[in-house]
């Protein structure tokens, strides 16, 4: 463990996560994965430990702890091969109740952020549409003004949570004609009329929900509306940052864990009558691997850092998410490739490993539209400056 980064209160923290996902969540992933419903007690588990807390204020059952105790969850989460239910986590802890702590009125929070840190109530972000994908300014969804309250019309896809969550935190147009200066953000309770969700079948993350989710003439109080009229771009760009390190180090993550497997695995495979972590191909293309791993993680550790002390790092998140995604997929790929036949079957973690990483590129905003991102940072010199 980085001791620039990490004290001996984030070692015993990592070690008390560790305990808890081997005891409480390992022996039930296999089930998970096969029914796509992950079981509600565990929610509330760690509610009870205080994991959905770690970065959000005392006030409101919180923790407030700095972001690498918040780094060392998304780490371990990574490593009980199960990026489904990983997701379902920090989708719930860092994309809706981001939103919540953030944008939402005192008494949104005492209704929806204190039952998310406790594990009573699960979130999740509705940004995404069938017809936009990472073009959050094309939405077409719709909250009109009537009175005292807003009616929502339109859909969401690839919503994580998005069939089993008790609110939805939804991004709509109050004034289509201004573009993506005309957004606003809500929360929907789940049980309001006209709202109905379906589950998809994906490649991956098979024990999360991901859910395509329709609004039909919702109604829901003015009072739910999210910070300010009209300024819900501001407030989705400003935390794209974080999602996108999120994932970033979700990925050095998950590839670290593909190749302490391997490693072990090689050391104990035989042919031609030695140990395959002998061969020097090998050998130096596993070098290579951890390599790059290591690269990426100690970046996004920087990356953490300067976000944990205010910086806005939409740059540095972006890089964050495009390298280390790609990196784990090649990771994950030959780690699969080193184990032969064995890594073609399910009864081994890389099969698993290699669907689930391949969202990494994609989830988020996809590689393409970081690299234009990041050229128009690098080559345009356009500044993307925090929210006011």
């Amino acid at each position: 463990m980085n001791s620039m980064y990490f004290t001996e209160e984030h070692k015993l923290f990592r070690q008390s996560i560790q305990d808890f996902l081997k005891k409480e969540v390992v022996p039930h992933i296999e089930k998970w994965e096969k029914s796509g419903t992950i079981d509600r007690f565990i929610w509330k588990k760690f509610g009870d430990m205080g994991f959905f807390g770690i970065s959000y204020p005392e006030a409101y059952g919180g923790l407030n702890l700095d972001i690498f105790y918040a780094i060392i969850l998304l780490e371990e989460l990574q490593k009980i091969n199960s990026g489904g239910f990983a997701a379902a986590i920090w989708a719930h802890v860092y994309l809706s109740m981001t939103h919540l702590n953030i944008e939402g009125s005192e008494d949104i929070k005492q209704r929806y952020l204190v039952p998310s840190i406790t594990g009573d109530k699960i979130g999740c972000l509705c940004i995404t549409e069938p017809f936009g994908g990472s073009d959050v300014a094309g939405m077409r969804t719709t909250a009109v003004k009537e009175g005292d309250y807003y009616i929502i019309n339109g859909s969401k896809t690839f919503i994580t949570n998005g069939v089993y969550s008790d609110y939805l935190v939804v991004a709509a147009k109050t004034n289509p004609e201004l573009g993506n200066k005309g957004i606003s953000i809500f929360v929907v309770d789940r049980e309001s009329n006209g709202v109905s969700a379906s589950k998809l079948n994906k490649l991956g993350w098979r024990a999360s929900d991901t859910g395509e989710i329709a609004f039909d003439n919702v109604k829901i109080p003015a009072s739910n509306l999210l910070g300010n009229e009209n300024e819900g771009f501001g407030y989705i760009m400003q935390h794209f940052a974080l999602e996108r390190l999120i994932m970033g180090v979700n990925a050095h993550a998950r590839a670290e864990y593909a190749l302490d497997y391997v490693l072990e695995y090689m050391s104990q495979r035989e042919a031609f009558g030695k140990t395959i972590d002998r061969f020097q191909a090998l050998r130096h293309t596993l070098a290579d691997l951890y390599t790059e791993m290591e690269v990426c993680k100690e970046f996004n550790y920087s990356v953490a850092y300067r976000l944990d002390k205010g910086e806005y790092v939409v740059k540095h998140a972006s890089m964050s998410k495009l390298k280390s995604t790609k990196m784990a997929d090649d990771v994950i790929y030959q780690c699969l490739q080193f184990m032969g036949g064995y890594g073609y079957m399910e009864d081994y973690p890389m099969a698993r490993l290699l669907r689930d990483s391949r969202l990494g590129p994609i989830g988020g905003g996809t590689s393409e539209i970081l690299r234009e991102i990041l050229a128009r940072i690098i080559i345009d010199k356009k500044e993307y400056k925090p929210k006011a």
